[in-house]
């Protein structure tokens, strides 16, 4: 057993690796950029929610309760369209530095998960490979396999959410190989 207080570095280094690698991810390579498309009319289509005096939430539309899910008139509005799910932030732009820094925290959150779940699987001295394996499953399934429920249920395309657990599956590399550098020997 490896105590957490002795993987203090393979933490904050992960998180910094991880942190790193999805800047150049989202900023630099390509393949994000087909992920979100404009909305058509977006002038006019942000007019009117302008007016309604949408607050910073989440939104389904149309909105129905359980009760209300099968009636006529909610089975009608379902089939009109559109049927959706709506974010909307705060108005101003994107607060890039909190949105960053809670990132970070999580990517440290992750690391001390992992740090946790390994030094509790594998002893100090541990070769290299069985480090990489634990660590590497931990940080995938934090950091790529919780995107499937945004296809299963919030309608997000495949496309995007495979992206996604690719995302995932290299930054839990990262993380394993930080893990199996740095594990106490």
């Amino acid at each position: 057993m490896v105590p957490l207080t002795a993987l203090w570095l393979p933490i904050v280094l992960s998180a910094v690796i991880v942190f790193v690698a999805s800047s150049i991810m989202y900023m630099l390579l390509p393949y994000h950029r087909s992920d979100y498309k404009q909305l058509p009319e977006e002038d006019k289509l942000l007019a009117g929610l302008r007016t309604a005096g949408l607050k910073p939430g989440l939104y389904h539309f149309p909105h129905c309760t359980h009760k209300d899910m099968k009636s006529p008139a909610t089975m009608e509005k379902m089939k009109q369209g559109p049927v959706g799910m709506l974010t909307v932030f705060p108005s101003g732009p994107p607060a890039m530095p909190k949105f960053l820094g809670m990132w970070f925290g999580y990517c440290l959150l992750i690391g001390v998960f992992v740090a946790y779940l390994t030094g509790r699987t594998v002893g100090p001295g541990a070769q290299y490979s069985a480090v990489f394996r634990v660590a590497g499953t931990a940080a995938f399934l934090a950091y790529g396999l919780g995107h499937l429920s945004n296809g299963i249920w919030k309608g997000q395309p495949w496309g995007a959410t495979l992206k996604e657990v690719i995302d995932g599956l290299v930054y839990g590399l990262l993380t394993a190989g930080t893990f199996g550098w740095l594990w106490p020997r």
